[in-house]
């Protein structure tokens, strides 16, 4: 490639030879300053084509990909070094009185705007919320303080929330929950990690034998709910087991078909609607699906017993004052674990900033008795601990997860991953003033938290360093 300089022209002219011809074509045209007409004339040596557009393709190539990168970043988990929550020291307490009983509704929470007036938390104070009880099967309960490292991870973390003015609460027209009454979907991934409490709400599996699920469904922050000593936990059967010969487990005669199927509900999606022809065995004069439903209407679930149940102090009355909202969950560890797939954590530093900004869980609605009961929808306001959103829900969807999809970092696979409990629709004191608003209120899972179920989880803090 030849390049002509000539001193009078006010432009540069570039020129391409192209084989061992002289044909040659003009490219561009760059304009000469007066400053660069004294310059010698240069020579370049000849460029041929095949050299020339592989480079120029490869630039593209490189400018499109990066560009796509930053978009992939976007719907990809992000990665969070999470600080260390470790035991100190365990001491034995005297056993609850299991006196309390469940609320619908919870009231006078100080909400994300009340919680901006409050003064900035200090390590004692978040060791002090993070310690947490332990109440056992056998009705003993135990107190574990512990110790917080790593707090500049919380720092960097809350740096990226966004902020945004107040939204009042929208009044819902139409219902926009879906109800999964066909358990060919319902017995499935994702809405298969949906678990029953006994104590009227909601859960979701974290781990084969761990439940997540809302702290007020367990204590009501002065004692434990009165069913907390012989709590269980109910997932849903796709079928039940007949013995041979006899009765099977749910006591059941020889031949007798399972009445356990949940009210046949008109669907509103199309592929709910679908595949519910007869999947059972043989059997003559054999009721239809739905006239065994609509006899039945009662929940089909697997029950299975809590061995222990943790709740953090910070929920407590007279511990974490207006900041008790933040500390409404808790976490169940099963007698045996369900053969069902479970769901992992996952931290986020903004619902809002996601490219969606929705929000999806699943709960056992009290109205729609029997039936998984599914909703998605966006976020209206955000803080570090809490999320005001819009979904529709009724009391028994409290302490379900909220889950949101991304891809997995350097992969193409899409994962699923709870990044915040369901706390209910609550009453929120929005000024200080004892005006209230009603909301509906789920807690964030921050790195902190992360750090002390994956805690509790695992029982090895070594464990739960990055989310």
């Amino acid at each position: 490639m030849q390049a002509h300089l000539p001193h009078l022209q006010s432009e540069y002219v570039f020129e391409v030879s192209t084989g061992k011809t002289k044909n040659t074509s003009r490219i561009w045209h760059i304009h000469q300053t007066d400053a660069s007409r004294a310059r010698p004339n240069l020579t370049m040596g000849p460029v041929t084509l095949c050299v020339l557009l592989p480079v120029t393709v490869l630039a593209l190539v490189v400018a499109v990909a990066a560009e796509e990168n930053a978009v992939d970043d976007e719907y990809t988990w992000p990665q969070w070094k999470v600080p260390l929550v470790r035991k100190r020291r365990t001491v034995p307490l005297s056993s609850p009185n299991f006196s309390a009983h469940p609320q619908p509704e919870l009231s006078g929470t100080c909400g994300i705007e009340c919680q901006r007036r409050l003064p900035a938390t200090s390590l004692d104070d978040l060791e002090q919320f993070l310690s947490y009880e332990t109440v056992y099967e056998n009705g003993t309960r135990t107190y574990t303080s512990v110790s917080v490292q790593g707090l500049s991870e919380v720092t960097a973390w809350s740096k990226n929330i966004s902020s945004s003015s107040r939204q009042k609460r929208e009044v819902y027209g139409t219902d926009t929950r879906f109800t999964i009454s066909d358990k060919q979907f319902s017995t499935k991934y994702p809405f298969s990690t949906s678990v029953k409490i006994s104590t009227g709400c909601s859960g979701v599996l974290v781990s084969p034998k761990h439940v997540l699920t809302a702290a007020h469904c367990i204590h009501d922050g002065k004692d434990y709910l009165n069913g907390v000593q012989k709590l269980r936990v109910g997932i849903l059967k796709e079928k039940s087991r007949r013995g041979k010969g006899g009765k099977g487990r749910g006591g059941r005669g020889k031949g007798k078909r399972r009445k356990g199927d949940t009210d046949k509900e008109e669907v509103q999606e199309k592929e709910e609607k679908e595949g519910k022809g007869d999947r059972n065995g043989k059997g003559k004069g054999r009721k239809s699906r739905s006239r065994r439903s609509a006899e039945s209407g009662k929940p089909s679930f697997r029950w299975t017993g809590v061995k222990k149940t943790q709740v953090p102090k910070g929920w407590f009355k007279g511990v974490s004052d207006g900041l008790t909202a933040d500390y409404d969950y808790a976490v169940l560890e099963l007698k045996k674990a369900p053969k069902v797939k479970h769901m992992d954590l996952g931290v986020v530093p903004s619902v809002k900033k996601l490219p969606a900004g929705r929000i999806h869980f699943s709960g056992f609605d009290d109205d729609r008795p029997g039936n998984l009961v599914y909703r998605f929808c966006s976020v209206s306001e955000e803080s570090n601990d809490l999320l005001y959103q819009y979904c529709d829900a009724k009391p028994g969807s409290s302490g379900s997860g909220i889950y949101i999809r991304l891809k997995e970092p350097g992969k193409k696979k899409w994962k699923r991953k709870i990044i915040g409990v369901f706390s209910g629709h609550q009453w929120v004191d929005v000024n200080g003033n004892g005006m209230q608003q009603d909301y509906n209120v789920a807690v964030r899972i921050t790195p902190l938290k992360y750090a002390q179920i994956c805690y509790w989880v695992h029982g090895d803090s070594s464990e739960c360093q990055v989310a």
